[in-house]
Order: C-alpha cells, then structure tokens, then sequence
C-alpha cells in the first residue's frame, strides 16, 4: 500500500459510524451484509449510512456486490491487511515482530 492509499483508508476510518460499518463488516467475514442490515444493526438512518458506505468503497476498504434488489458490502480483507502492514512495515527498529504481539511490538525469536 502506498503513502496515499493509506492516506485515504485512514480518513475514511477516522468518522464513528464509518469505523463502526467496517467493523461490523469485518465480523460479518466474506459473505459480508445488506445496506438494510447494517443500517438496523448499528441504528444509522439509511441516508447516512448511503454516504459513509460511499465513503469507505472510495478509500477501497469494501467491495460491493448485487444480490437480487440487495447490495450486498463486505469488508476488503486485503485492504485491510494492506493497511496494517504499511503502518507495521517498520515495526521494531526492522527486525521481524511476533505476528500475534498483544499490546506492544515483540522481536521475534530468530533461530540459530
């Protein structure tokens, strides 16, 4: 991911509702949710909900698919990833961290 690929996938996360959208989509897994479920889970009317899917499809942080009269938004796992890795990308001075480090960057233990 480049510097203004990041840029814009942290904009669009960086709004309440949106962040709360992602993350309901990212619990949802591949199948991902309707415009109308997600609007019922998280109690945002469905004009906003309309912008703020806009918003996160335009940073590339869902894709978006027609199911019948339904349009179905998954969370863009790759994207995602993306993301975590350019922020991570020189985590710990550039030695390799634990890919599972709870609360800090923890240097993986190189073998001999």
């Amino acid at each position: 991911m480049d510097t203004k690929a990041a840029l814009a996938a942290l904009a669009a996360l960086a709004q309440e509702s949106r962040l709360a959208v992602f993350r309901l989509l990212v619990q949802a897994g591949p199948a991902g949710m309707a415009a109308s479920r997600i609007a019922e889970h998280l109690d945002i009317a469905p004009s906003s909900l309309s912008f703020h899917l806009k918003e996160l499809s335009h940073a590339s942080l869902l894709s978006s698919k027609q199911d019948g009269r339904f349009v179905i938004y998954a969370a863009n796992v790759e994207a995602m990833n993306g993301l975590v890795g350019f922020l991570t990308e020189n985590c710990c001075g550039g030695v390799p961290c634990e890919a599972a480090a709870p609360a800090a960057c923890t240097p993986a233990k190189q073998s001999n």
